[in-house]
């Protein structure tokens, strides 16, 4: 019997890559997403079905596990794809914009995750899979919000695989590092506040420059699939994130910010300098 996994965010990016590839090794895929309307003929298979999941809106949670249980009878994995990026200094982000960034990031994967519980535990066991960023546990400038996100999925994921395993059911973290989709440019939010305008666009210059350098998703989409199916305990998996753990872990503090400072933020304006200065 063919294994089915039901991924969110599944449109674009990681998502798709995923859906495609669990596609090409026969699996079963419900590929979810917040415009079914756009879907392309890549999903036009007998063993694919494309529902419409908002992980905002706890409704289509449950309406997308029913109609995938109802399609393929099982689901053995969950893939918690779904999230964008709100960028930019915490001192512009309003209260709007840090909520809509939690329920997308954090509280959308929480609802997902608590819906089809009782389904694997109810099928003796399987797999749930956190799809978090290198950014859940290094963080970098004017990415406060998304990493605060990205921090509690971690969080919730190495603490829920204790409770879990008495079920059969293994909990993944998957922490890309940087990959060439479509998040930079259109899976963005930017927060603004005047006083950081320099700062915001010499980030905004170093994004735009490496996009063309980044490896591609079809990466950390196999290695989710191999994440997906590991039997082991492991917990993290981090496709092109490797370097950047090991930067952090044997540089000094001082050089490691420094480092990020300079390739991401550039030349920063005088006031910042002074002001550094007494820090």
């Amino acid at each position: 019997m063919s294994k089915t996994v039901l991924i969110t965010g599944a449109s674009s990016g990681i998502g798709e890559a995923t859906a495609k590839y669990f596609l090409q090794k026969g699996w079963n895929v419900a590929a979810t997403m917040r415009s079914p309307s756009k879907a392309d003929n890549w999903l036009q298979k007998k063993n694919a079905i494309y529902p419409y999941l908002d992980v905002t809106k706890p409704e289509t949670i449950s309406s997308a596990i029913h109609e995938t249980l109802q399609h393929f009878g099982h689901i053995d994995v969950l893939i918690n794809n779904a999230g964008y990026a709100l960028m930019g200094p915490l001192e512009g982000v309003t209260p709007d914009q840090l909520e809509h960034q939690f329920k997308t990031n954090f509280f959308g994967l929480v609802s997902t995750i608590q819906t089809i519980l009782p389904i694997l535990r109810q099928q003796g066991g399987g797999t749930i899979i956190n799809v978090a960023s290198i950014g859940g546990r290094l963080a970098f400038p004017l990415t406060s919000s998304y990493h605060a996100t990205k921090w509690a999925v971690e969080g919730l994921s190495e603490s829920l695989r204790y409770e879990l395993r008495q079920f059969g059911i293994r909990v993944k973290i998957i922490e890309p590092g940087g990959i060439k989709t479509n998040f930079i440019n259109h899976g963005t939010t930017w927060a603004t506040h005047p006083d950081y305008t320099q700062m915001v666009n010499n980030l905004k210059q170093f994004t735009q420059k490496i996009d063309d350098s980044l490896p591609e998703p079809q990466g950390v989409a196999k290695t989710i699939y191999r994440a997906a199916s590991d039997r082991s305990a492991r917990l993290r998996y981090s496709p092109y994130g490797e370097a950047f753990f090991l930067l952090h872990a044997i540089l000094p503090d001082r050089l490691w910010r420094s480092l990020v400072e300079r390739i991401m933020l550039g030349k920063l304006d005088s006031r910042l300098k002074v002001n550094r200065a007494f820090k």
